[in-house]
């Protein structure tokens, strides 16, 4: 008997991702407030918010990337248009979430269906250009022509004079879902542990756990696998007879829902919207984040678009005063030198290490994090049953 549609494999899999997302604030605080490694931490609000949304634009961009093979450099766009949207509803109605994020998934689905009806009538590096020029367009738009609607390079923002219809005199004055403030945190003191507990780290939580359930769905699909198919030999697809563009405008269009959803929820978090975010760099970061982790699996975007957050957030951190207090105890010889070494991959140079490690992943493990977990999980299956599985073919698991 299936559960919601999934077999047995597939719900114990959502089953476990529902329950480290929703265990992620105590997960993410492994080390006490007052020792040294507390600078590894990850649990504070604003980082595993940043997790869900970028989980979420990760998971949408391997909809369309990791299953029908073609690249987009223009996803940004739709990332900018979610926020704009979330920020003119703040604007016009009130700082209720729920109405910007609606208007978020229907004006980037709009804008997909546009800028994909156009690019995918090319496929390869042409197509990838195309997605990259109107991207570009877009933020140059945003930034300078329709200062009108983005407020250019100063950014949409809410202010005293703005209609804002449905706010009432009770209202919260900042981001809410029907009164549950955004910014808002319960805190446990468990010893030298400190957990933060946020409103919204999980609303975007919660939101992640529903658009990956759809798109585990979608992997599992006849739609899946005909995406699948297209990315496998899209030639020979078309001389079956079977046209082959709707699926993958459809896919595109989904693919920019999740990534206006995600802008939506960016401003959600911080009222706030700027032509920033839709620059070449953020199409660029959630490729890397999707090829990082795995692409076409279910589990490697959200694992990608993780590792990179944390280190843009934990060691760009890591300054010469905390390397000092790392090594403090070494004689001073020793210790300027592992200062003046470790100075070139931390803090403002962290995107060396971060290059470093992706090409080791890409180069030891080209399907990303999920291939090295699946590596290690055969090796311990082999130890633990003693016997030499060199001769049987592995099979997928959930997250593939």
């Amino acid at each position: 008997m299936k559960f919601l549609g999934l077999s047995k494999k597939d719900t114990t899999f959502l089953l476990i991702v529902i329950t480290l997302t929703l265990l992620t604030p105590i997960i993410l605080q492994p080390f006490p407030e007052n020792s040294t490694l507390a600078q590894f931490n990850a649990g504070y609000p604003d980082l595993m918010q940043r997790f869900a949304i970028f989980g979420i634009f990760a998971i949408g961009f391997n909809i369309l990337f990791g299953l029908t093979g073609y690249l987009s450099f223009g996803h940004a766009a739709f990332l900018g248009v979610g926020s704009y949207s979330v920020v003119w509803m703040y604007k016009l109605l009130g700082f209720n979430v729920l109405p910007g994020l609606l208007l978020a998934i229907v004006v980037s689905a709009l804008f997909a269906l546009f800028i994909g009806f156009i690019s995918l009538r090319r496929s390869g590096i042409y197509f990838s250009i195309l997605t990259l020029a109107f991207a570009q367009m877009s933020y140059n738009l945003a930034y300078s022509v329709l200062t009108p609607l983005t407020n250019g390079e100063t950014g949409l923002q809410v202010y005293g004079n703005d209609p804002q219809v449905l706010m009432g005199e009770n209202a919260p004055d900042s981001p809410h879902f029907f009164g549950l403030v955004m910014n808002e945190s319960a805190r446990l003191d468990l010893g030298g542990w400190q957990f933060t507990f946020n409103n919204g780290y999980y609303f975007t939580a919660i939101i992640a756990i529903i658009v990956f359930y759809v798109s585990l769905r979608i992997f599992r699909s006849p739609f899946g696998l005909m995406l699948r198919a297209i990315k496998t030999n899209q030639t020979r697809l078309n001389y079956t007879g079977l046209n082959s563009r709707p699926y993958t405008l459809a896919a595109f269009v989904i693919s920019g829902m999740y990534a206006g959803l995600a802008g939506g929820l960016m401003a959600a978090m911080d009222p706030l919207a700027g032509a920033e975010r839709m620059q070449w760099t953020a199409s660029g970061e959630v490729v890397l984040m999707v090829i990082l982790g795995g692409a076409g699996t279910l589990m490697g975007p959200i694992l990608g678009a993780g590792f990179i957050k944390y280190f843009e957030n934990i060691f760009s951190k890591i300054n010469d005063q905390v390397l000092q207090g790392w090594f403090g105890f070494l004689p001073d010889g020793i210790e300027n030198f592992l200062i003046g070494v470790s100075h070139f991959f931390v803090g403002k140079s962290w995107h060396l290490t971060l290059g470093l490690l992706f090409m080791l992943v890409v180069i030891f493990l080209p399907g990303g994090l999920v291939e090295g977990g699946q590596r290690i999980a055969k090796a311990l299956r082999k130890k633990r049953s003693g016997d030499d599985d060199d001769g049987t073919e592995a099979q997928p698991s959930a997250a593939e």
